[in-house]
């Protein structure tokens, strides 16, 4: 598919120098965004292994078992799929975290506060249970970490427990709230934990600020190039090749 044709180079080439620029310009900053996250989550490791260390997985398991024999105690008629979605991102506005999507499809909610990341093992539990019993689920892994789940949705029960920390709040009243913070013993080096919390946050909003640069730079660059793009032979050859693949669902 020739989607060249709807180029106009000879007048695109005015504003060449300006495209170089600007693609120049955007690639730097997602680097200086890239560094500065890795950068903050290492901070931000660091501190959650020594947390980790006084941290009571018993007390919670207990806890997280007892949800499971009241809340999973029906067996589902669904086919037990797990679907993985992300829940939100940091992005140039900062931290974006869609809980309106848990809202929308799950009335009751149980909340983590979980300030240190030590919920997974938890939620990977719950997870094990409910396909178990024969419900679909919805796995929201860390943007960050996306090996790690951060929040899980049983549409079928209309059930949700997501995790909750500072910038990243579910905000409104749950069914319940499970408090992870009062499960960590109070460690030594709480000073040396306040200050890497201080450091990840400020990494972050370097990072966050390179965003910026990056989609000013991005916008910058469509205004040099769109008034030499077809866009309405763009879309009627995308009209023509849709229905042409769907005449073979037919």
């Amino acid at each position: 598919m020739d989607l060249g044709r709807f180029y106009d180079l000879t007048a695109a080439k005015a504003g060449a120098e300006a495209v170089k620029a600007h693609t120049h310009a955007y690639k730097a900053a997602y680097v200086r965004a890239y560094h500065s996250l890795k950068a903050a989550r290492q901070v931000e490791l660091d501190a959650i292994a020594s947390v980790g260390k006084g941290f009571d997985s018993e007390r919670l398991d207990r806890r997280v078992r007892g949800i499971i024999t009241r809340e999973l105690r029906a067996r589902g008629n669904q086919e037990g799929k797990t679907v993985r979605r992300f829940l939100g991102s940091i992005t140039h506005k900062g931290a974006v975290w869609r809980y309106d999507s848990v809202d929308a499809l799950c009335s009751r909610v149980y909340e983590f506060a979980d300030s240190w990341e030590l919920a997974g093992p938890a939620l990977a539990l719950i997870h094990a249970a409910a396909v178990g019993k024969g419900w679909d689920t919805v796995v929201c892994p860390s943007p960050e970490d996306p090996g790690r789940m951060e929040h899980l949705l049983i549409p079928g029960l209309e059930l949700a427990f997501v995790t909750s920390r500072p910038g990243m709040s579910y905000g409104k009243k749950p069914y319940r709230r499970v408090r992870l913070d009062a499960m960590t013993a109070e460690t030594e080096g709480r000073s040396r934990l306040r200050f890497q919390v201080r450091i990840a946050a400020l990494l972050r909003e370097e990072a966050v600020a390179a965003l910026k640069d990056a989609k000013r730079n991005h916008d910058a660059l469509e205004s040099v190039y769109n008034p030499y793009v077809d866009f309405d032979g763009v879309r009627a050859l995308a009209a023509l090749e849709a229905g042409r693949l769907l005449s073979y669902l037919g």
